[in-house]
């Protein structure tokens, strides 16, 4: 299993494309774009394809290490892959610490 380091990133392009495609249903019931992917499973199912592009990047640098420990690797392909994993955890770990946040302040809301 990879150590707390070595987890999936996503670029910032991939970030700001479902964040455009989660976005979409809404504008489309306000008579903007047509509805998009991220229409069909909604929150949830974008949710679930950035943890599983986090973990195939952690998973990436992780086949990296191996390789570069049985000296097949180029070293800039093993930091990079270990970067791009590092900042994919990063990124999950703020997503998921945004969504404790609006959580906690919607259950302090009074009915």
């Amino acid at each position: 299993m990879a150590g707390p380091g070595v987890m999936t990133t996503i670029s910032a392009a991939a970030a700001a494309a479902r964040y455009v495609s989660s976005a979409s249903p809404a504008q489309a019931e306000a008579g903007g774009a047509g509805p998009s992917r991220a229409s069909s499973g909604g929150f949830a199912q974008a949710l679930e394809e950035a943890l599983s592009e986090t973990l195939r990047s952690a998973k990436e640098a992780d086949a990296k290490a191996m390789q570069a420990l049985a000296g097949s690797a180029n070293i800039t392909e093993v930091v990079t892959a270990v970067a791009r994993a590092e900042l994919a955890l990063q990124t999950t770990v703020a997503i998921r610490d945004r969504v404790i946040q609006a959580y906690q302040e919607v259950m302090r809301m009074p009915i």
